[in-house]
C-alpha cells in the first residue's frame, strides 16, 4: 500500500471485531448498530439492505430480488436464491401475438413476483439472532420521517428523472414538486413505511398476503398484468438454499451462486484468465484487452445458456471443465480483439451489494436489486412498492432455455461473491452494476491476487467493460491506453457514468484484523470496531 496520502484516494478501513461495507452511509450505520447489539452478519445485512430499499430507491427495493452467500464460522458456505418467479398465467405466445419480440422495461410483464423478502425471511430464520422487527426499525423511520438524499443517489436520481416521470404514481413519490430531490434534501415515502410496518408486525406474510398483496395485484392487473394474489402467496416461501459453484484462480477458491445468477460467467472469466500472465508489470492496455476478450467469451455463453436452475442442471460443470476452458482460452489473441463464439460450434444494469463479518466470524455477501435504475418505473401507490423489471431478461422466442414460462425464474445479473484460501473463507465481496458484475468480480479479484492490492486499492482501480460490441472505459484510463486498445481492434468509448460499485471485507486471521473496502464511486462506507 502506498503512503501518498495527499492524492485524496480512499484508504482501506481496519477493524478488529466486526465490519460492514455498503454503498450508502445510512445503511452502513444501521448495520453497524445491529452488529453492536449482538446481531449476526445476516441480521446486519438485512437491516442495512432495508435502509437502502428506502434511501437508495433507484438501486434496490422490496419490490426486487435477492441473492446471498452465507459463510457460518467454521461451516460450509451456503448460496441463497431469492429470485422471483414469473406469474402462473405468464404466456409468451400471447406476448408474441401482441407484436412483442422482447419484454419492455416499463411493462407489467417485466415484473416477476418479488423474491427479496422471501430471501430475507429464510436468511433470518436460519441465521438471525435479533427479532425481525428490530431489523426493519431504521428503514421504517427513514421511510416515514424522511432521510437526507446522498450525493451519488441524487446524481443518479436526476439522470433518471425523465424516466420515472413517465409514470404518474412513481412521479408523485420520486419527483416531489415535479423535480428530483437534490443532495441533502429530505425525502420520505409514507406508503412504503406503512407496508414495512406491516412486514415488521406480521413477518413477510405482510407483503405476500393481505392488504399489500391485494394492492399490488390490483395495480398490476390494472395496467395489463397477469399477476394474482395466489402468485404472491406462493412466493412467500420461494427462496431456497443451494450449494455454491466454485473454481480456483491462482490457487484461491472463488465461490458464486449457481444459475440462474451469472456467477458462472465470473468463474469462466477467471478460469480463462488463469492461463495468462496478469502480473503488475503487464502494460495496462494488454491487461484490459485480456479481460475484455475473456469477458466477451463468458458473456456470450451466459446469454445463450443461463436460465432457471431447473434448465441449467450440469451447466457449471460443463462450462468450467478443462476442455471447454482450453478451447475458449485458445480463441484469445493477446494482441487483437476477437469475435466471441460458443465453445461448441455451430453457434446457437442496477443493484446494491454489501458485505458483513460479525464478531463470531460469520460472513455474508448480500445482493439486492431492482435491475435498471428505478426498475420498471412502475409504483403501486397503495403499498408504496416500486417493482423491478427482471422479467426483461426472459426470451420470448421458442427453444431458448431462458424463455418465459409460468413459474420460471429469469437469468439474473446479481451475484454475491466469496473467496476462500486453503478451505478458509477470507473475503465476502460484491460488485454492483447490472451486467458488469461478472466482469467486475474478475477484475477486482485479479487486482488483489495478481497485483497485490488491498480490497480498497483493488476497488479504486479504473474500470472497463466489454459488452454489446463496445469496450467502455472510465475517464481515469489514460488516452494513450485507449489509443492502444483502439489499435488492437477494440471500439472504445468513455463510460457516461462510473462503472459499477463494490464492497469487500478481507479477513486477515494471522493479524486478527478485518480490512474493508467500499467503492468511492458510491456514497457508502466500510465501518467496524
Amino acid at each position: 500500500m502506498t503512503a501518498d496520502f495527499p492524492d485524496g484516494t480512499r484508504r482501506v478501513t481496519h477493524a478488529g471485531e466486526a465490519m460492514i461495507a455498503t454503498s450508502h452511509p445510512l445503511a452502513s450505520a444501521s448495520g453497524l448498530r445491529v452488529l453492536s447489539e449482538g446481531g449476526s452478519a445476516a441480521d446486519a445485512a438485512i437491516a442495512a439492505c432495508a435502509v437502502q430499499c428506502v434511501a437508495d430507491p433507484l438501486m434496490t427495493g422490496i419490490g426486487g430480488d435477492c441473492f446471498a452467500l452465507y459463510a457460518p464460522a467454521g461451516g460450509p458456505v451456503r448460496a441463497l436464491n431469492g429470485s422471483g418467479r414469473a406469474p402462473a398465467a405468464a404466456d409468451p405466445e400471447a406476448l408474441i401475438a401482441a407484436g412483442l419480440t422482447e419484454i419492455p422495461r416499463r411493462s407489467p410483464h417485466a415484473v416477476t413476483i418479488p423474491g427479496a423478502l422471501s430471501a430475507w425471511a429464510l436468511l433470518h430464520r436460519d441465521h438471525g439472532r435479533l427479532p425481525f422487527d428490530r431489523l426493519l426499525r431504521d428503514a421504517i423511520g427513514y421511510a416515514a420521517d424522511g432521510y437526507p438524499v446522498a450525493p451519488r443517489v441524487a446524481w443518479d436520481w436526476a439522470r433518471n428523472a425523465a424516466f420515472i416521470g413517465e409514470d404518474p404514481c412513481a412521479a408523485s413519490v420520486y419527483l416531489p414538486g415535479g423535480a428530483p430531490p437534490g443532495a441533502g434534501s429530505r425525502h420520505s415515502q409514507p406508503a412504503l413505511a406503512h407496508t414495512l410496518r406491516r412486514v415488521a408486525q406480521e413477518g413477510v406474510a405482510g407483503f405476500y398476503e393481505g392488504e399489500a398483496a391485494a394492492s399490488m395485484v390490483r395495480f398490476l392487473q390494472g395496467i395489463g398484468g397477469v399477476q394474482t394474489e395466489a402468485d404472491f402467496a406462493a412466493a412467500r416461501d420461494a427462496a431456497f438454499w443451494d450449494s455454491p459453484i466454485s473454481t480456483l484462480y491462482r490457487g484461491y477458491e472463488v465461490l458464486e451462486c449457481p444459475p440462474n445468477g451469472q456467477g458462472l460467467a465470473a468463474l469462466m472469466i477467471l478460469r480463462i484468465l488463469d492461463g495468462f500472465d496478469l502480473s503488475p508489470d503487464l502494460p495496462p492496455a494488454a491487461r484490459i484487452h485480456l479481460h475484455a476478450e475473456a469477458t466477451k467469451l463468458a458473456y456470450h455463453h451466459r446469454d445463450a445458456l443461463l436460465a432457471d436452475p431447473a434448465a441449467s442442471a450440469g451447466l457449471a460443470d460443463k462450462l468450467l471443465s478443462d476442455p471447454v476452458i482450453a478451447a475458449l482460452r485458445a480463441r484469445i489473441d493477446p494482441s487483437r480483439a476477437g469475435r466471441p463464439a460458443l465453445w461448441s460450434e455451430p453457434e446457437h444494469r442496477d443493484t446494491i451489494c454489501l458485505a458483513v463479518v460479525d464478531r463470531d466470524g460469520n460472513a455474508i455477501s448480500f445482493i439486492n436489486s431492482i435491475f435498471n435504475p428505478f426498475g420498471s418505473g412502475l409504483l403501486d401507490p397503495g403499498s408504496g412498492v416500486l417493482f423491478h423489471n427482471r422479467g426483461c431478461s426472459f426470451r420470448l422466442a421458442g427453444g431458448h432455455p431462458n424463455r418465459l414460462a409460468p413459474g420460471k425464474r429469469p437469468m439474473h445479473t446479481i451475484i454475491p461473491g466469496m473467496l476462500r484460501d486453503r478451505g478458509e473463507v477470507i473475503m465476502p465481496f460484491g460488485v454492483m452494476g447490472g451486467h458488469y458484475q461478472a466482469a467486475g468480480h474478475a477484475a477486482f479479484l485479479s487486482g488483489m491476487i495478481d497485483c497485490g492490492l488491498d480490497p480498497q486499492e483493488a476497488i479504486n482501480q479504473p474500470r472497463s467493460f466489454a459488452f454489446g460490441g463496445v469496450l467502455e472505459v472510465e475517464a481515469a484510463i489514460p488516452a494513450g491506453v485507449r489509443a492502444d486498445l483502439g489499435a488492437m481492434g477494440h471500439r472504445t468509448r468513455l463510460a457516461p457514468a462510473p462503472i459499477g460499485g463494490a464492497q469487500a471485507i478481507l479477513i486477515d486471521r494471522r493479524q486478527g484484523v478485518l480490512l474493508g473496502g467500499s467503492d468511492g464511486r458510491k456514497d457508502g462506507l466500510a465501518l467496524g470496531w
